[in-house]
């Protein structure tokens, strides 16, 4: 299987890495540094306030053990109003923003290909954003090679990657309901509220914003440890501005804002 990645990256010479420090994005770079080497490989990590500290933080560290070149890219997403609208199409204008500026990078240094981390399963549930990729011309080697998740996380290991086994992670507007504002004090509630449940001792989660309610996402392994620490849930999210916290019984899912959308279109 690697083997197969890094035939398919050889012909590409040099590239930039749409990099997040997710397992996917980190199997890319890791696998384009030992395909074309440290000097033809930089990862560009794009922070805005949609990015968690605690991701950044990670991202950096990830790619400091990886040996490779890193950049981190300001992007503008959070100030534009078609994106604050956050209507089904948000998460096009964001990584229009995301990857106008990746691609603006890589040409002013002289890198032709952008690759990002997109898997083949990536394309089952609602994503705008990938008409922005089609539209900038970002490559998406485990997506053309058919790779899965579970393919990904099980060569990511193989290869000793540290976060073989993360837990997928998301945008934090991807916590927001369409229609209601992406703003960036709005985000930071957000970051927030699951960093303090982090701190808790909870490793995957997401907490869904519904104005004063905290809609509160666990594995189901989760909700019975989350239920004996209710009231220490329940203080921690007080304290970032939630009224009321709510556990939702139908467990963590990918993408779940987007439910109402195929609700409506039943």
């Amino acid at each position: 299987m690697i083997d197969r990645l890094l035939h398919h990256l050889i012909p590409l010479a040099r590239v930039a890495v749409a990099y997040s420090g997710g397992v996917d994005s980190t199997l890319v770079l890791k696998a384009s540094l030992d395909a074309l080497g440290t000097e033809n490989v930089i990862a560009l990590l794009a922070v805005s306030p949609s990015l968690p500290q605690s991701e950044k933080d990670e991202a950096i560290t990830l790619a400091q053990q990886l040996g490779a070149r890193l950049e981190l890219l300001p992007t503008e997403e959070v100030n534009d109003p078609a994106y604050q609208a956050n209507a089904p199409n948000r998460c096009y204008f964001c990584k229009d923003h995301v990857y106008r500026a990746l691609r603006q990078f890589a040409e002013q240094n002289g890198i032709v290909h952008v690759l990002d981390g997109m898997n083949a399963e990536d394309t089952l549930d609602v994503r705008p954003g990938r008409a922005a990729a089609r539209e900038l011309k970002i490559l998406s080697p485990l997506h053309d090679l058919g790779f899965s998740k579970q393919d990904v996380r099980h060569l990511a290991k193989a290869l000793g990657l540290p976060n073989w086994d993360k837990p997928a992670a998301a945008c934090l507007a991807s916590r927001v309901p369409y229609g209601t504002s992406v703003t960036p004090k709005l985000l930071s509630q957000i970051e927030r509220a699951e960093a303090a449940l982090f701190d808790l001792g909870f490793r995957e989660l997401r907490v869904r914003h519904h104005g004063d309610v905290a809609r509160l996402e666990v594995p189901e392994a989760d909700m019975l440890p989350a239920l004996q620490q209710r009231e220490a849930i329940t203080t921690a999210l007080r304290a970032t501005g939630y009224i009321y916290i709510t556990l939702d019984l139908a467990g963590l899912r990918t993408g779940s804002m987007n439910e109402v959308l195929k609700a409506r279109s039943a």
